[in-house]
């Protein structure tokens, strides 16, 4: 069977301009140094008051509309993947294809799979891109990721969204080759619909969940093309911290030069849906082309996703259309937990 190919026609990021510094959540809930410093992660941005998941999701796919060089009317797919979408019945993807003059003949659907979602949706305009069913479709990843006040999860759980137009080979920046996905019912993460804050069993997050999904999509990838970890010049993993997606590259046979282009975690934190995805953005922000990418997002519950990406020479006339991941990076204001904590309604004021 042959294998469908998609091209990447632009691609985008966005990360708010707030960063809380790790320190501060520790010195509030007395945290000692030791207990959080092996997440290696100095920072997490921070959505502002005014920003949320969807706005969010909407400065990148319009980062990514403006690399794609692609009339929005020609975009009739938009996949929008969050765990943390302003409306509990409503989709964000009709509103941000309004905003962005995608409208009205659109297939519209907001995804859930925890931090794959959006990846789900990648995989899914593969198929309708490679099928002829959609010229071009949109995959946007973005969250305002939740954690319980005082939880483990709160050091990392950052706000950030990326985005992505796939469409035909032809004229794209870079072509997604083959992918795989590996699933199981693997309860690591979860939250109940009246729970304001997931909850997450700590035995399954590592070796069952994490490592064991994407250990395993990536191998079936690699043994499917003939190829081995040498093979490629990136490889992006997903982020929960600055710790698992290193160590599962240095298990897989990938090294530190490989993956370093591809790690925006330690810097602002799990942004969940675009945590893996931002990692692909700033490697195509720096990409040459005919290099190869590998890609593998992650999602609790669990599965993960691998793909094969190789560079284009179209690539080169994309990169200046937009800000880039690094330009986010650059762009911060750092500010304390009580700020933190008004910005994203942790504290709730009755009036």
């Amino acid at each position: 069977m042959a294998t469908p190919k998609a091209g990447i026609h632009g691609w985008g990021a966005y990360i708010p301009i707030y960063r809380l510094p790790l320190s501060d959540i520790a010195k509030i809930w007395g945290w000692h140094p030791d207990q959080y410093k092996g997440l290696a992660v100095e920072s997490k941005a921070i959505a502002g008051p005014d920003e949320d998941s969807l706005t969010m999701g909407y400065e990148a796919a319009y980062n990514a509309i403006k690399r794609s060089k692609i009339e929005p009317k020609k975009i009739s797919a938009i996949f929008f993947g969050t765990e943390s979408k302003p409306y509990a019945v409503k989709p964000s993807a009709t509103i941000i294809g309004e905003a962005l003059g995608i409208t009205p003949f659109t297939m519209a659907s907001d995804l859930e799979f925890a931090c794959r979602a959006a990846s789900e949706g990648m995989r899914s305009l593969i198929g309708m891109a490679a099928s002829g069913l959609i010229d071009y479709g949109l995959a946007i990843g973005s969250d305002t990721a939740q954690a319980n006040p005082g939880d483990v999860l709160e050091f990392t759980a950052a706000s950030g969204a990326a985005a992505f137009v796939i469409g035909r080979t032809s004229n794209a920046s870079a072509i997604i080759e083959d992918s795989v996905t590996f699933v199981t019912d693997t309860p690591d993460f979860w939250r109940r619909a009246s729970q304001p804050y997931p909850l997450h069993g700590e035995g399954f997050t590592g070796e069952p969940a994490y490592f064991y999904h994407i250990e395993n999509a990536v191998k079936a990838l690699l043994e499917r093309n003939g190829l081995k970890p040498s093979d490629f010049d990136y490889a992006i993993f997903h982020q929960p911290n600055g710790k698992f997606p290193v160590k599962v590259g240095q298990d897989l046979g990938f090294n530190m030069d490989q993956m370093k282009d591809g790690l925006v975690t330690p810097m602002i934190g799990n942004t969940y849906n675009a945590s893996a995805l931002m990692g692909l953005a700033r490697v195509l922000d720096k990409a040459k082309p005919g290099q190869k990418i590998l890609l593998a997002p992650f999602g609790s519950g669990a599965g993960s996703d691998a793909y094969l990406i190789t560079v284009t020479d179209e690539v080169e006339n994309r990169k200046p259309l937009a800000p880039t991941v690094e330009d986010y990076l650059n762009r911060k204001v750092l500010i304390d937990y009580a700020s933190y904590a008004k910005s994203r309604s942790i504290i709730h004021v009755i009036k």
